[in-house]
């Protein structure tokens, strides 16, 4: 019988390598775009993990979303600090989300506040993604735009509580495979895993028409 964890990769895949493949995303790690738009796109994570991070706390001790809530993961400091080495110390008063990023944010709120098992699907779409995928990323704008290696502007993407990435995530898939919940439910957190992936392309979308003009 397939794993949870397999499920969950398998019926994902293609809306996984739509996000990975967006024109935004494709210009912006081939170098097409300038340090504006990889600092705009920065800005739009901020309020993602916001509504992903305030309600961790409020989660930890449930029995289906706790298991997932680990401190080491917590991004948003190191977020807020690549803002302002990005941005300049007053960084946020210019910060502002796109409609698409606000629907994202909105959802994953909603879901820490009322789904504790569609908090987990936004929880393994983002933090896994960002063990994986996120360190091209950081490899990328380290030589693109010249920032210190896993220094200030990348910080987002360095787990510095995490020795052995690849030993954590296999821990992160155990979680998942012995989540406790039944069949209906399982099913109903990887269509959010789906819809995760769907707000997160949105998002690229919406980047890529704002700097379609300067690119």
């Amino acid at each position: 019988m397939e794993s949870f964890s397999s499920l969950i990769r398998t019926a994902t895949r293609e809306q996984h390598a739509r996000a990975e493949t967006s024109a935004f995303m494709s210009d912006l790690l081939g170098g097409r775009l300038g340090v504006d738009a990889y600092a705009r796109y920065t800005e739009q994570l901020w309020f993602v993990y916001e509504a992903l991070e305030a309600g961790a706390g409020r989660l930890a001790s449930d029995p289906v979303a706790g298991p997932f809530v680990r401190p080491e993961l917590l991004r948003l400091p190191a977020l807020e600090r690549d803002l302002a080495h990005l941005r300049g110390p007053g960084w946020r008063a210019g910060l502002s989300a796109l409609p698409a990023t606000r629907a994202y944010a909105d959802r994953v709120r909603a879901c820490a506040a009322r789904w504790p098992g569609g908090y987990v699907a936004h929880h393994y779409t983002r933090y896994l993604g960002d063990l994986s995928g996120g360190q091209v990323v950081r490899g990328r704008a380290e030589r693109t735009w010249g920032f210190a290696r896993k220094g200030d502007g990348v910080r987002f993407y360095v787990f510095e509580k995490i020795a052995d990435p690849g030993a954590f995530k296999r821990q992160y898939r155990g979680l998942l495979d012995g989540i406790g919940v039944d069949e209906l439910e399982k099913q109903r957190i990887v269509a959010e895993c789906r819809r995760a992936f769907a707000l997160n392309t949105a998002v690229f979308g919406a980047l890529g028409e704002e700097f379609a003009l300067s690119a």
